[in-house]
């Protein structure tokens, strides 16, 4: 289990920078492989969603490739007609798993640790 202190976040983001010093300092690969490591994760994604294929991480959620039609938009400083063509964009689901731990977080926060924790193992076998 990965544990980063909340206030140790620079910005209220997660970093790709951030993952690989948890894999750093935590599970001991040095940093080189640690950035090899999230640059190889985010590329195979990025690959399958260009390819048109939905990624499905479980636990976490899933992402799909949607096709907007085309609409017609509005400039909103002159008021002119303007065309918005087709496009695809990546819509991202959370998993019902994902939306219960977050809704569980909501529920006890009164009493809760300024602690964030990032699983990133697969459950041992």
């Amino acid at each position: 289990m990965f544990e980063i202190p909340v206030e140790s976040l620079e910005t209220p983001a997660l970093t790709k920078a951030q993952l690989a010093d948890m894999l750093f300092e935590q599970i001991g690969l040095n940093k080189r492989e640690s950035k090899d490591m999230i640059d190889a994760f985010f590329e195979v994604i990025s690959q399958r969603l260009i390819a048109g294929e939905d990624v499905k991480l479980a636990g976490f959620g899933n992402f799909q490739i949607r096709i907007k039609a085309p609409r017609p938009g509005r400039n909103p400083r002159t008021g002119e007609l303007i065309p918005i063509a087709a496009r695809r964009v990546v819509t991202f689901h959370a998993s019902q798993k994902l939306k219960d731990q977050i809704q569980g977080d909501v529920d006890d926060s009164a009493g809760a640790d300024e602690l964030v924790e990032y699983n990133l193992l697969p459950p041992e076998a």
